[in-house]
């Protein structure tokens, strides 16, 4: 396969950027990494500007609007067959796009690599493993697009509703199977999935977990998926057990 355009969202992305962009770079060939900055007030415009002075084929578009938006604008500017959706919060595991590639077949509208989400201080492998597979069953039920190669034909004329400032991965996905296409699950591919660390503050929490519910429930119907919410609740206590309340009620 030619290189590809390689889409990253970022929004005051700077604590795991760098290392993100890194592990892009290392494991796919890229035409263009086309950045969709949310008006980042870090060191996120930084860090990209330093990365085009590397390497001469960043393109950076500013949007300020919903998740949603944001992917809708990055399918715009892609100009390859192919092209990826990578997370600022991840780091693709090694040979990620080698791999991924031995998934692609006619019928094949996108590759997802199973996202681990990593719990901080928590390094034990079976959680790791429970990880993995809890995030094989969140992709069968919602998809995702943290690291997801994608077929630009399958995604031709999308709109995704504004108000999607969660599961507009869904809508994605569904998207690509009205068109007739399938969505995999990537064999040994994968990315670790750092959530920032304001993830780990109650405050925020209670506020992406209001998010999740809005666009899930209200907006995306995807009930099923509320089953899951008491296994995400469970990765909470962990970190409440490992780091103790204080740090969780900091503003």
């Amino acid at each position: 396969m030619q290189p590809i355009d390689v889409v990253v969202l970022t929004k005051n992305s700077e604590y795991l950027l760098e290392k993100c962009l890194a592990a892009v770079y290392e494991n796919v060939p890229i035409k263009n990494l086309i950045v969709v900055d949310g008006f980042s007030t870090d060191r996120t415009a930084k860090i990209i500007n330093k990365t085009n002075e590397t390497h001469g084929n960043v393109k950076l578009v500013r949007v300020n609007g919903s998740r949603g938006r944001a992917r809708e604008k990055g399918i715009q500017q892609v100009t390859t067959d192919w092209f990826m959706f990578v997370d600022s919060d991840v780091i693709l595991g090694r040979d990620w796009f080698k791999k991924a590639e031995k998934n692609v077949e006619k019928n094949i509208g996108a590759v997802w690599g199973v996202n681990i989400d990593l719990v901080p201080n928590v390094k034990d492998k079976r959680i790791l493993k429970l990880q993995s597979i809890i995030a094989r069953l969140c992709f069968s039920l919602r998809g995702g697009m943290h690291d997801t190669l994608i077929r630009r034909e399958a995604v031709d004329g999308i709109r995704i509703p504004e108000q999607l400032h969660a599961y507009e991965d869904t809508y994605i996905i569904n998207w690509i199977k009205k068109k007739g296409y399938k969505t995999v699950i990537g064999d040994d591919i994968y990315c670790l999935h750092f959530k920032p660390p304001r993830s780990w503050n109650l405050k925020n929490g209670v506020s992406q977990a209001m998010v999740e519910f809005r666009c899930g429930v209200v907006y995306s119907h995807m009930y099923e998926y509320m089953f899951l919410y008491p296994v995400f609740m469970f990765q909470w206590f962990i970190h409440l057990s490992l780091q103790g309340a204080q740090e969780l009620l900091q503003p």
